[in-house]
């Protein structure tokens, strides 16, 4: 290909269709905004009782296959054995990788992970696929072409009160320095910190917290103003919600955003895909697999 297909994965991040009053989605968001309200708003119960999970639904994305039926319900956060058999074969980095192409995952991961994973490996879906594709965690990319590999809060710190040390012109340079590579049919950004400061809502929210969740998603606007400002094909998903309710510590039924740039939202059959599993079919198609 002559350039990537980029796959801004979310975590836990519902549709703005489905926030409620003053929710992150209330953030100014010049370019996220009109791409996601362009885009579709895909189920992610997929009609089955109780709370999407991320194991579950990222299997679904990753593999146009049904995870939650394969566990006999909604699953989560990592994947036990049932999901990575699944993944392990049909996940599409491993696919693609199978078929010639090449993938990369674009997160940057710390010595602390690797020792962490040492101990007990628990890797969640996004990493498990690209490790059983073959691919190392931090990639450095060819000489011609580094990846410039991303923190996954996005230049906030993990914890109370999520200091921020760039700013959103940051994230548009790495943007465009993203749009920039050649060499790779697939780069994807497991962003799964929103998920993390989705948990830590409730029906008082801690101090700071919606002002951390609004720089979150400048960020993640300037990222993506850099990405398209440069022609890179994008796509942005998302495997349940809980970001967009601040007011509950749980996960929550919201549909999730399904959105593109440079790329076609459609199943093979030419029909637009109505929840996650589809989107992960959808996803499968653009590459023919």
């Amino acid at each position: 290909m002559n350039r990537p297909l980029i796959w801004l994965a979310l975590d836990g991040v519902g549709h703005p269709a489905d926030a409620p009053p003053d929710s992150p989605w209330e953030t100014e968001l010049p370019t996220l905004r009109p791409l996601i309200d362009a885009g579709l708003a895909l189920d992610a119960t997929l009609g089955v009782p109780g709370l999407p999970q991320s194991a579950t639904g990222q299997t679904c994305w990753l593999t146009g296959q049904d995870g939650v039926a394969a566990m006999k319900g909604h699953f989560g956060p990592q994947p036990g054995p049932t999901l990575r058999r699944l993944l392990d074969t049909a996940s599409l980095p491993v696919r693609l990788t199978q078929a010639g192409g090449r993938a990369a995952l674009l997160n940057v991961y710390p010595p602390g992970y690797f020792e962490a994973q040492a101990r007990r490996a628990h890797h969640g879906c996004f990493p498990y696929s690209f490790l059983a594709a073959g691919l190392a965690l931090n990639p450095p990319g060819t000489p011609s072409s580094p990846l410039p590999l991303l923190s996954p809060t996005l230049g906030l710190e993990y914890r109370s009160p999520w200091a921020v040390h760039d700013g959103p012109d940051d994230w548009r340079r790495t943007g465009e320095a993203l749009a920039a590579v050649r060499g790779y049919d697939l780069l994807v950004f497991d962003a799964w910190f929103g998920d993390v400061l989705g948990h830590l809502g409730g029906e008082t929210p801690p101090d700071g917290l919606c002002a951390a969740a609004g720089e979150y998603l400048r960020r993640l606007d300037a990222l993506l103003c850099g990405l398209l400002g440069a022609g890179a094909a994008v796509v942005l998903s998302s495997d349940h919600g809980n970001f967009e309710h601040l007011g509950v510590k749980s996960h929550t039924t919201a549909r999730v955003p399904f959105a593109g740039s440079g790329v076609s939202l459609t199943l093979p059959d030419g029909r637009a895909p109505g929840n996650v599993l589809e989107g992960g079919q959808a996803l499968q198609g653009f590459y023919g697999l």
